[in-house]
């Protein structure tokens, strides 16, 4: 069954063939590490893994080199350094590691490679010297630009002309650009600018462009042209667009095959973003909602739309979630099934069409219920290797349904257990009373207790 991808540059969907079935490689843009990441920016983060997931189950697991970069030097990062006090590296170690421990809440796996930008800034003075070699740039008193007229095509991914780049726009006098789409590669450093966020160059002592940066790391780490560039649809232009002509220019070759975007977190109709202040923080979200939620709640719209973020959604993320689990648990101790629905992967294969993968997911849980009304103990065994293979392609059901449906901390649970306990001995004491008074109490605290042959267990409700 083939993957087909809507590719941004080509502005279809095409049928994905790596250079090297047995080296598939995808490069997503990540954080700049300032600041706690909002919910906006995991999306991307949802939706490269969803990919990376289904490229290892068609390839193999350790055929898809996957790397998610972090910028780790930058005007904000600077400002933030200047700010607190703290050091550029207290402050990028710092919020990586939280963005880190963010990305696995939700169900994200670690990338393959994980690049650092200032440990690539020798490969980014490369880059550099290789485009002035070759016209491409040039030296200001304010640093080192791209030349944005030398390339002929430059814009064909955005699809903006030169001249749309110079509408309205001008000159910075100031910084010697002689072209208003000029781009900066390598800016000298400033008065005042912590030692920690300069490096010595030909040039002069500064440090890289932020554009630069992804440019050298994905040659470094994945090669001069890698299959599956991705990222948020508001970097395909100007970051991404100058990452091909920095590419492309320096290097003589197409950077990369596939180019792939995500749409917009919306919040009342208005993209999230620091700037507008209509900011929710995962981290905030994860006080109140599983990651599993979080993440059910943005599969739920296909990656290329926009998608309005509401608590309505969440809360329909979770009553799904609840369901399929609840149908898990009925098959839960079945054994010897072998995964035969391929209705998810066939989904996915379709330009990542997560609405409708959720929606096999769902009718896979009505299979399960089915299969466990009939006590048809075959089509229970089946029916829980297929909903968790399928969970397994969509980062869900990792839990196991107990550990789902009671949540909470472990010495609350362990009190749960022993009530539950006592209850049951009540019952076997015919302690009537007893045994009513303890599920009283349970309830009063949200746990509903179910009663079966061959015991009891308890969820919260």
């Amino acid at each position: 069954m083939p993957i087909r991808l809507y590719d941004t540059l080509s502005r279809e969907k095409r049928v994905f063939k790596p250079q090297d079935p047995s080296r598939v490689t995808m490069y997503v843009c990540g954080p700049t590490v300032y600041n706690r990441a909002h919910i906006g920016n995991f999306r991307p983060v949802i939706v490269f893994d969803t990919l990376f997931r289904l490229l290892r189950h068609t390839y193999g697991e350790e055929a898809v080199i996957y790397a998610r970069n972090v910028t780790d030097i930058e005007d904000k990062i600077i400002a933030a350094s200047q700010e607190t006090g703290e050091s550029i590296e207290a402050i990028t170690k710092k919020y990586a590691a939280i963005y880190d421990a963010d990305a696995a809440a939700v169900n994200a796996l670690p990338p393959t490679i994980i690049p650092w930008a200032t440990e690539h800034v020798g490969e980014m003075l490369s880059m550099i010297e290789a485009l002035e070699r070759k016209g491409y740039a040039y030296a200001t008193e304010a640093g080192v630009f791209f030349n944005v007229p030398q390339m002929a095509d430059y814009g064909r991914l955005s699809k903006r002309s030169l001249e749309d780049n110079q509408a309205g726009a001008r000159v910075d006098v100031d910084l010697g650009k002689r072209d208003p789409a000029d781009f900066a590669l390598w800016k000298f450093a400033k008065e005042g600018e912590p030692e920690d966020a300069i490096w010595d160059s030909k040039w002069g002592r500064g440090r890289p462009g932020w554009h630069i940066e992804c440019s050298a790391m994905a040659a470094k780490h994945l090669g001069k042209t890698i299959d599956i560039h991705g990222g948020g649809i508001d970097l395909q232009f100007p970051h991404h667009e100058n990452e091909i002509a920095q590419s492309e220019c320096a290097h003589g070759q197409t950077m990369a095959n596939y180019w792939m975007h995500n749409g917009f977190l919306d919040m009342a109709g208005e993209k999230m973003s620091k700037s507008l202040g209509n900011v929710v923080l995962l981290n905030d979200l994860l006080n109140d909602w599983d990651g599993e939620v979080i993440r059910f709640a943005m599969l739920s719209g296909h990656y290329r739309a926009p998608l309005d973020w509401t608590g309505d959604l969440l809360g329909q993320a979770k009553a799904t979630l609840n369901r399929i689990y609840g149908a898990l648990r009925r098959v839960w101790d079945a054994e010897g099934g072998v995964a035969a629905d391929k209705g998810v992967r066939e989904a996915l294969s379709d330009d990542l069409n997560t609405p409708i993968a959720l929606a096999e997911l769902s009718r896979l849980a009505g299979a399960a219920n089915g299969a466990a009304d009939r006590k048809d103990e075959a089509g229970m065994a089946e029916a829980k290797a297929d909903l968790l293979a399928a969970g397994r392609l969509l980062g869900l059901l990792t839990k196991s349904p107990a550990e789902w449906e009671q949540g909470g901390d472990s010495d609350e649970n362990a009190q749960i257990d022993a009530l539950v306990a006592a209850r049951i001995q009540a019952r076997a004491d015919k302690n009537w009373a007893e045994a009513d008074r303890i599920r009283d109490e349970l309830a009063a605290r949200g746990i509903e207790i179910m009663d079966s042959a061959s015991g009891a267990t308890w969820r919260r409700v």
